[in-house]
Parts: C-alpha cells; structure tokens; sequence
C-alpha cells in the first residue's frame, strides 16, 4: 500500500464532536481518516473508534490509528505497525525521524494559520516545500487546508489533509458537497 495513498485526508480529533460523522460523510471515496481522539478516555476512544471504522470500511475510506493500538489500515506516528505508515513532520528533524521510522509519508504541518493551533506560527509554503525535500516520501499537507488551496499547491504537495475543510460549518463545505478535488 506504500505506493498508493489517498489524496485527501481527515484528521479527527475531540473538537469535532458530533461533526466527525458529517466530516465523514463528506469525504470523497478512498479519501483517508488519521484517527487521533488522544485525549477521549479509553473506553470512549475504542466506541468512536469503532464507529469511524464501520464507516471507513462501507465508504472505502483509509483508516490510520495515531499511536497503533486499535485496528485499521495503517498507523500514523507509530514505530510499528502493520500497513500504511504516516507521520507528522512539523519540522526537518521530524521529518527526517518519519523516514527513518519507516514512514510511507509525511503530514507536513501547519502549512498555513489554523484554528488547530491557535496563534502559533505557519511554516509558510517555502518552508514546508522543504520539510520533506529529498526525502522520497509523499507530502501531504496540512494546517488551514482545503480543496482550493490543494489545487494550488498540487505537484508541491501529494494531497491534503484537514479537520475543519470537511465540517459542516466550514465556509469551504457548502462549495465542496461531497465534490472535493481528489485526484
């Protein structure tokens, strides 16, 4: 699965609430869910989990487990794992940690302000182009993305990744419907 990676990407996290089952239902087929929900407690972690999962697998959609742990298609930021194997690469030093972790590709991040990250800094284009630069990994980015900003950026990053873009109260979503500039 190394060699084929979906284009467009969800992000889960707490913030999302009950918006994650319309953020999943607004991504395009094939697209990919990094499923996060680190600070859920266990329990209520392992139910959304299994959720999101019925639902990756009836829409043909990527699962990846933040941290491994819970089953799926891959695992993001986890030294093992079986399948697809993404990281976050904020920097140059984490990027290079991805690739040798063993990374199939890196979620370069935030490329641009986001509401993820309330007043901390975007790399900016130039420096996030550089991140992943010579490393042979895909780059997705991510950090104040969405289908029109991707189309801009295509050919200097591999796909797009986001939490807000696939929200139901996102400015992009209305122009979106379901529509997103996949492939």
């Amino acid at each position: 699965m190394a060699d084929r990676y979906p284009v467009t990407w969800l992000m889960t996290d707490e913030r999302l609430g009950e918006g994650l089952w319309t953020a999943l239902r607004r991504l395009p087929p094939g697209s990919g869910v990094v499923f996060r929900h680190h600070a859920t407690p266990p329990a209520e972690r392992r139910a959304i989990h299994c959720r999101v999962r019925r639902i990756a697998k009836a829409r043909g959609l990527v699962l990846l487990i933040a941290g491994g742990g819970l089953p799926g298609d891959g695992v993001h930021k986890a030294r093992r794992g079986r399948g697809l194997r993404s990281w976050p690469a904020h920097d140059r030093a984490e990027a290079v940690a991805g690739w040798k972790a063993g990374a199939d590709l890196l979620f370069v991040s935030p490329v641009f302000p986001t509401r993820s990250h309330p007043g901390a800094p975007a790399l900016g284009l130039a420096r996030a182009m550089w991140i992943g630069r010579g490393l042979g990994l895909p780059r997705i980015a991510l950090g104040g993305m969405n289908a029109q900003r991707f189309r801009r950026l295509r050919g200097v990053f591999q796909g797009w990744a986001a939490i807000d873009a696939w929200s139901s109260s996102h400015p992009m979503c209305s122009s979106l419907n379901g529509r997103a500039d996949t492939r």
